[in-house]
């Protein structure tokens, strides 16, 4: 019995043994290696890992700070720790940071219960992205907002929120960090992450709706209709599709108040000292 018992232990010690020796071999050459840099810039990062910067996480991100050159780092922006985490990281790699603008996600439809009131009733799985596959939502609009809320399941900072009024989700631009996460998971992609003008102010087509002017306006009053008015205001404004977009570069504080007033359906918005 006892040589029994002193087999079993030795057996299992060999076991133990050898594991270990594996881990560890296994540990040494998988490695890898953290230079001081990438440390340091990893302790001022906020670690939300939202990927809002295009990298995998904040780790990702340190990485590719720490391996950059001027050129590169000047295109690297941690849009949650903003201007003060970039010129900390910069200060570490004893680079300048160039100003940044804020920006803000907007959302291109004015489809509310008002604007757009409801033609069908939808009652399948509560995901825009389901039913964007299914159905045209329940305005009847090809491209307006489905009004299921994935967008404010997938934003981590509180920025989204429904508007028991309109039934779209409307957004805390003082909340919002410009991840990007509400871009990406619209399956109409109606939000767009735009720079504020000197004023804070923004101005965009709060409209996606490819039809024609007289079907659009039958499913939504604010719809575009591609009148072309806004075109004649500003030529970098161009209409295609039967939809107007306004680049993000135009001066909104300039251009954003006379856009507005003169766009027949209100599908342009004009906003002044959108974070306070």
């Amino acid at each position: 019995m006892d040589n029994l018992i002193l087999l079993n232990t030795v057996i299992l010690g060999s076991i133990a043994f050898v594991s270990a020796l594996i881990l560890y071999l296994v540990s040494k050459k998988f490695k890898v290696e953290t230079d001081e840099t990438t440390v340091k810039i990893v302790d001022v990062l906020p670690q939300a890992n939202c990927g809002g910067c295009g990298r995998a996480g904040c780790a990702d991100f340190a990485t590719a700070c720490a391996k950059a050159d001027a050129d590169l780092f000047a295109n690297l922006y941690c849009p949650v720790g903003g201007q003060k985490v970039m010129q900390q990281i910069a200060a570490i790699k004893g680079f300048e940071v160039a100003e940044k603008s804020p920006t803000t996600a907007v959302l291109l439809c004015q489809g509310t219960c008002q604007n757009a009131p409801s033609k069908v009733v939808y009652e399948a799985v509560s995901s825009c992205r389901i039913a964007n596959r299914i159905s045209s939502g329940q305005s009847g609009c090809p491209d307006g907002c489905l009004r299921l809320g994935d967008c404010i399941k997938a934003c981590k900072f509180g920025a989204l929120s429904v508007n028991e009024e309109t039934g779209l989700p409307q957004i805390d631009s003082s909340k919002c960090v410009s991840c990007g996460a509400c871009a990406k998971v619209c399956p109409r992609g109606l939000f767009e992450i735009r720079p504020l003008s000197q004023n804070g102010s923004i101005v965009y087509v709060a409209c996606r709706n490819k039809q024609k002017g007289a079907t659009a306006r039958k499913n939504c009053k604010a719809a575009c209709i591609g009148c072309m008015k806004c075109s004649k205001i500003n030529d970098l404004i161009k209409v295609e599709n039967n939809i107007s977009y306004i680049p993000a570069d135009i001066d909104a504080s300039r251009f954003g108040e006379e856009l507005a007033k003169n766009c027949p359906t209100g599908a342009i918005v004009y906003k002044e000292n959108v974070v306070e």
